[in-house]
């Protein structure tokens, strides 16, 4: 997908394949992956038997993916209550994502000089 900003064309398909080598740098798995580009591409929250619909995977490898993405702030949830209780999952943003990432790769490099200081190693 190709995008025009103020005559400067984005190639969208070549950004995602660069964020997408980045996740699995970072340790991402496969479904995790496809199911942060399902939702992103969705564009709305889904529920967990909807992704699981959707990708065809099991309806507890999906539970367990969401998990570890929405701790890691890939995903939002939010409570619903339609005749029952239960929570939709959307995707952040491929910036927003960015920038979290950047946050944490960064606190933990200070924490790291921190120990290193403390422990006076050069």
């Amino acid at each position: 997908m190709k995008i025009n900003l103020h005559k400067c064309e984005v190639d969208m398909g070549d950004i995602y394949e660069k964020l997408e080598g980045l996740l699995k740098n970072l340790g991402f798995k496969k479904n995790e992956l496809r199911i942060y580009w399902l939702l992103l591409e969705k564009n709305s929250a889904m529920r967990i038997t909807e992704i699981k619909e959707e990708l065809g995977i099991s309806e507890r490898s999906v539970r367990e993916h969401v998990l570890n993405l929405y701790r890691r702030g890939v995903l939002k949830r939010d409570l619903i209550q339609k005749g029952w209780l239960g929570y939709v999952y959307s995707a952040v943003s491929p910036a927003e994502l960015l920038t979290k990432i950047r946050e944490n790769m960064v606190k933990k490099i200070n924490e790291l000089e921190k120990e290193l200081k403390r422990d006076n190693i050069k």
